[in-house]
């Protein structure tokens, strides 16, 4: 008999997520207050459910893919309070990118009703959730990391245990903040070849053979017409959205205020988004984030 998993936020990120667990033969029950984002996971083979309870009703797993923490916690503590309706045998799988104190939180409300839970931001984007690609930062007990796994190999090729609860979203946060850091100074280099006279190609793939090359010259590059089948190329539209990564560098920020940690590079990437994401009568903020080389091309 199938296994039933309980998925809640079908958006870019959860509803391919959900899709191939339906292709690896779970069976998924879907909740999301936006309609279209249920109706897409019917047609990929989800059930829908009419509320929170009935989605749990009976699961194995509970997956949420929630866009911060106050709706992760409402979600599973203040709202709906699904750590009181879920089955004791179920192991709780929040995805999010929230900040660790909210994962924190989550982990320990769960241990004092004897449930397991772990936090598991993932690493990847939209193209890594349809491909099945993603990396999962986990965070939690060993075992529970170890038991997710039957559902998190259907949706990701790398799982990382970072540490106990609310490590996963710190291991999420450094991440981020690096991608942040490599992606402005990739199209900072680009822009100053262009205005020197250089082919952004050409540049790319000196660059790409070089102690300069980085991951987001070499999977995303930012400059337009360089590299096929990605946003720069298709006018930044799809992909991780500049507002996302403000929230991202916003939580990274966070974390090192906290910990007293010296973050100059990730402090100044946080302020360049966000100038960047409303220097102009353009909604930057829903653009790819590595639209940033707009910021250079037209300062």
């Amino acid at each position: 008999m199938a296994k039933k998993v309980a998925f809640f936020g079908l958006g870019n990120m959860g509803g391919p997520m959900a899709a191939n667990l339906i292709k690896a033969g779970f069976e998924v029950c879907a909740f999301d207050l936006v309609p279209a984002s249920v109706a897409k996971a019917v047609e990929d083979g989800c059930s829908a459910a009419a509320n929170e309870k009935e989605a749990v009703a009976g699961a194995d797993f509970v997956i949420s893919m929630l866009p911060n923490g106050a709706i992760a916690e409402a979600l599973y503590i203040d709202g709906a309070g699904l750590l009181d309706l879920v089955e004791p045998s179920a192991l709780l799988v929040d995805c999010s990118t929230i900040a660790a104190s909210s994962s924190r939180r989550i982990g320990e409300e769960a241990k004092t009703r004897n449930i397991r839970a772990i936090d598991a931001p993932v690493s990847g984007g939209v193209g890594g959730a349809e491909g099945a690609t993603l990396a999962f930062m986990c965070g939690g007990e060993a075992a529970d990391v170890e038991a997710a796994k039957e559902v998190l190999n259907h949706m990701g090729a790398n799982i990382f245990h970072a540490g106990p609860a609310g490590a996963g979203q710190v291991a999420k946060a450094c991440n981020n903040m690096l991608l942040a850091v490599h992606m402005i100074g990739t199209a900072e280099a680009l822009q100053l070849g262009v205005d020197n006279g250089l082919d952004p190609k050409a540049l790319s793939e000196i660059m790409l053979k070089s102690s300069g090359c980085n991951w987001s010259l070499e999977k995303y590059n930012p400059y337009p017409g360089v590299m096929e089948g990605v946003p720069a190329s298709r006018d930044y539209t799809g992909g991780f959205m500049v507002k996302l990564m403000q929230k991202d560098l916003g939580l990274a920020m966070e974390a090192a205020l906290a910990s007293k940690s010296a973050t100059p590079m990730g402090a100044l990437a946080n302020n360049l988004y966000n100038l960047y994401a409303t220097m102009s009568d353009e909604d930057n903020a829903d653009l790819d984030f590595s639209s940033i080389q707009r910021f250079f091309g037209e300062n």
